[in-house]
């Protein structure tokens, strides 16, 4: 059975699905949805995709459709996944789930009412690098004591990763932030038990803080400092240090290395550990795997919820002051 999926948002990372999905069989984007029609059209006609809409319920009213991927604007996740299972079809929206606790609980709510795979696109739980780590764990050849974590971008205005103008403004916590709250949990496979956050001067235009520092402690001691910046002019990206009790990694994306005594970086090879090395083709195999095969997929929203309970207590406490 072919699964026949509908994509809203296509913008940078939905494109970045559609290039994913082309590598894995079985599977059909048959509509398009975006805001900007002739940008749609022009991104439907790349990828042969038939249906184009402005309108997420016109992709959910055709009856061939099985599934939906949201790459839309934060504040539109929660609603449009809870719009998708109404719908009944099962959903992935992309990081982060919601931009409030209460919110990802009304998904989570839905879910298991419905009983509907609903994941999200938590991608460092599929990275080969951040695997082969979680792999290591799993075997008992490696415990984590501290994850050292930058998350560095120059987004002093709002445009997004292809550099064009964003209709909504980026988050560090409800977005960025999201990535290493749920990783530091899953990779030390114990829940957070303990949060402490600080944030710089907030953006006269933007509205949101732009540098932010984040401590974590998880329930078997394991510790993560993360810190946070649309300030960094570079490099930009996210740098994982895994300090454990049997040596230290560092990720970078795709690549892996294992740092020595004298301070150099030996290069791990994880080309083998995943059918491929493209973190979102994974997510979405995981996603179409899970439907096809009816159980609960790896960062469905049920496992990764604890992560939004960590953030609104962040929150909570920077809004505090």
């Amino acid at each position: 059975m072919t699964i026949k999926v509908a994509l809203a948002g296509a913008g940078a990372f939905g494109i970045k699905h559609l290039d994913g999905i082309r590598n894995i069989d079985g599977v059909e984007v048959v509509s398009l949805v975006s805001r900007d029609l002739d940008k749609t059209r022009e991104v439907a006609a790349q990828y042969g995709i038939g249906h184009v809409s402005t309108e997420l319920a016109d992709s959910l009213a055709l009856p061939e459709v099985d599934a939906v991927i949201l790459c839309t604007p934060t504040q539109m996740h929660a609603a449009q996944a809870i719009q998708c299972m109404q719908a009944g079809k099962h959903v992935q929206v992309e990081i982060p789930l919601a931009d409030s606790h209460a919110q990802a609980q009304q998904v989570l709510d839905l879910q298991r009412q419905t009983g509907l795979v609903a994941m999200v696109g938590h991608t460092r739980r599929f990275n080969p690098s951040h695997q082969w780590i979680h792999k290591k764990v799993a075997a008992g050849e490696f415990n984590i004591q501290q994850m050292d974590v930058q998350t560095y971008f120059f987004r002093r205005t709002n445009m997004n990763a292809l550099g064009q103008p964003r209709s909504w403004t980026d988050h560090l916590l409800w977005h960025h932030a999201a990535h290493t709250v749920d990783l530091f949990a899953y990779q030390a496979g114990s829940p957070i038990v303990k949060a402490n956050a600080v944030q710089g001067p907030i953006h006269k235009d933007l509205g949101i803080a732009m540098d932010m520092s984040i401590q974590l402690k998880a329930a078997n001691g394991a510790i993560c400092t993360l810190s946070l910046s649309f300030n960094n002019e570079g490099p930009l990206g996210t740098f994982f240090r895994y300090i454990g009790d049997t040596g230290t990694y560092i990720a970078r994306y795709d690549d892996l290395a294992q740092s020595t005594k004298e301070g150099k970086e030996e290069k791990i090879d994880v080309s083998h550990v995943d059918v491929s090395m493209n973190g979102i083709e994974l997510q979405d195999r995981e996603f179409f795997a899970a439907i096809r095969e009816g159980r609960e997929p790896n960062s469905s929203v049920q496992k990764v919820f604890n992560c939004y309970k960590v953030l609104h207590d962040l929150e909570q406490q920077l809004d505090a002051g």
